[in-house]
């Protein structure tokens, strides 16, 4: 358990293990903290790596929204990995974790080893799809406002998170979750590492998502984990633990 400061703003992390490097990122409104079975059963072999995103549980949540976005979060999961000593890594991670993952595996192809995507989606294409979620993104920064961190949603991986700041998670949702262009889809058929889409069977949501990358991204291989929701490692933890180690043992080996 660390902090690194990133201009003033200091970011948690926290690492477990020896071996290639995966880098673990979470939802929004969740932390670190939803990655603790996956810490303890993959450490084995693997150096696990897990951090807070700005705004989120134990790292800083900064006044200024102009210090929430897309491209601090892509350099902040840098910065983590070079505090960890890890040039390259498994770039990992579940809902806003995974289209990060792909955002910064655009950003730093040579960085990334393989990508695993986690519940999560790439975006949008068209500006209609785009508007319609950046308006959650901003119901969700007015709920956090107004309610406070009595907004936080029932979901396993949020609920075991400690935040601090409500004022923080409504940033992140107006500066991280929402939006701004097509550039992380429009990345998908490029992509030449291995890559892992992985979703949880009950997950109405981002099951669309998980076919629409499966057939995308070249070569991608899709696991759809049976009796798991959104939070698919806290829901089915040994499953998805298996899938997570036969992936990693084939692309690391």
């Amino acid at each position: 358990m660390a902090y690194l400061d990133r201009d003033g703003v200091r970011i948690y992390y926290e690492q477990r293990g020896a071996g290639p490097a995966v880098l673990l990122s979470h939802g929004y409104s969740a932390s670190a903290r939803m990655w603790e079975g996956q810490m303890d059963a993959l450490s084995d072999r693997y150096h696990l790596i897990a951090w807070d995103m700005r705004g989120h549980d134990r790292s800083d949540s900064p006044d200024d929204p102009a210090l929430y976005s897309h491209e601090a979060t892509i350099a902040d999961m840098g910065a983590v990995l070079d505090a960890c000593g890890a040039n390259r890594a498994v770039i990992a991670g579940l809902s806003l974790g995974g289209f990060m993952s792909l955002a910064f595996h655009l950003a730093h192809p040579a960085r990334t080893l393989a990508l695993m995507l986690f519940d999560t989606g790439p975006g949008y294409r068209k500006d209609d799809g785009r508007e319609g979620w950046n308006r959650l993104a901003e119901s969700m920064a007015v709920a956090y406002e107004k309610k406070g961190l009595a907004a936080a949603g029932a979901g396993a991986e949020v609920s075991v998170a400690r935040h601090r700041s409500a004022q923080g998670l409504a940033h992140a949702a107006r500066g991280m979750l929402a939006q701004k262009d097509g550039r992380v889809i429009e990345s998908l058929p490029a992509i030449t590492v291995p890559t892992l889409v992985l979703v949880g069977e009950n997950d109405k949501q981002f099951r669309p998502s998980a076919d629409y990358m499966s057939t995308k991204v070249p070569g991608a291989e899709k696991v759809i984990l049976a009796h798991a929701g959104h939070a698919a490692n806290i829901d089915q933890p040994a499953a998805f633990n298996a899938a997570v180690r036969a992936f990693l043992d084939r692309v690391t080996a």
